[in-house]
């Protein structure tokens, strides 16, 4: 699906953005634009060019997690970040462009909240009920993952599809590390990973997005049973 530059009626043109905001804007386009010749490379260099863009960012989030991708614009997400347009226009030249930088960032910041606690996990099993329980508390804390991913299916689902992606083959990787070291059986494959993943998803929405109260240590115990045991009838 291709829309302008941002729905939101904010599409100026770089030539009309403010150049700098008490001299910001203007560093950080100089950062970000060395020498003329090359094609634009927006990664920042500097720890404060880092910090404007994780505030873009995080403002992004909030922006299409409350108003959703079509009604989100860009001079919205820059006064949610306390920053200038043209500071924007410094890292993204679109609202799909930070929309798919977005995905990129939530799927990270996921990945780096649950994969510390589930390498220090002492089994596979522990792992899976340890990063369930990491994951249903991410999802509380950031509610807005949902509304952004599910979106993306329709915005971009390239980015949409990379998000499940990279996270099953995490799973799929732990399986079979399991399995590798005699922790779990060892015909486990890429279904067992994406049923995993399946699994967790719906949980995630369910104690995550409308059920902010149950014990989700409670939730991830009852779910990594089912992973142990199954639905077997136990003598």
């Amino acid at each position: 699906m291709q829309v302008g530059p941002d729905g939101g009626g904010d599409g100026k043109a770089v030539m009309d953005q403010p150049q700098s905001e008490t001299g910001q804007a203007g560093t950080e386009h100089a950062e970000t634009r060395q020498g003329a010749g090359d094609a634009r490379d927006k990664t920042p260099r500097t720890e404060r060019g880092r910090r404007t863009l994780r505030k873009l960012l995080d403002a992004a989030a909030i922006e299409f997690g409350e108003r959703g991708f079509h009604e989100a614009s860009i001079s919205a997400i820059t006064r949610r970040a306390g920053t200038a347009l043209g500071s924007f226009y410094t890292y993204f030249d679109s609202k799909e462009e930070i929309f798919q930088a977005l995905v990129r960032y939530m799927s990270e910041r996921l990945r780096d909240h649950v994969t510390p606690v589930v390498q220090a996990a002492p089994d596979e099993i522990s792992a899976e009920r340890i990063g369930l329980e990491s994951y249903l508390g991410f999802v509380r804390a950031h509610k807005e993952i949902y509304r952004i991913i599910d979106e993306a299916e329709f915005v971009d689902y390239e980015s949409y599809r990379r998000h499940y992606e990279t996270t099953v083959a995490r799973v799929r990787q732990r399986l079979e590390g399991g399995a590798a070291r005699g922790e779990i059986r060892d015909d486990v494959s890429e279904i067992h990973a994406w049923a995993i993943g399946g699994m967790n998803v719906f949980l995630g929405m369910r104690y995550g997005l409308w059920d902010t109260e149950s014990d989700i240590s409670e939730i991830a115990r009852i779910a990594n049973d089912l992973l142990a045991n199954g639905l077997k009838k136990q003598d």
